[in-house]
């Protein structure tokens, strides 16, 4: 995850946070639409669904390749499905540590003293 990815993430969770301490405080919360956002970053739920996305293709492609080599296709060499193959196990893996780490963090948000 890239320094403007965490910047991002963390600006949401100061924000949700601040967004608790009103609630608990008897203070209307802001609306939706009127969350602050940094100027030209685009929210969490886009950067995970990009990335869903982004394994989604990864092990439709590879999928698509081995049955190309299965079915004996000559573009679909061996090298090539295997690269993929592995390419789809390592985008995986790291989307499922992601969302470890999300689930992580907002059960350590969830668990601050009020």
């Amino acid at each position: 995850m890239s320094d403007l990815n965490i910047a991002s993430v963390l600006s949401q969770i100061r924000s949700l946070r601040e967004q608790a301490g009103a609630a608990r405080a008897g203070m209307p919360l802001p609306a939706a639409s009127q969350a602050p956002t940094q100027a030209g970053m685009p929210a969490f739920g886009d950067l995970l669904k990009g990335a869903l996305d982004g394994v989604n293709r990864s092990q439709s492609e590879s999928t698509r390749l081995q049955e190309a080599f299965q079915v004996g296709d000559p573009r679909a060499d061996l090298p090539s499905v295997m690269l993929a193959m592995q390419k789809s196990s390592v985008s995986f893996r790291a989307l499922v540590e992601v969302r470890n780490r999300v689930v992580q963090a907002y059960q350590d948000v969830m668990n601050m003293p009020m």
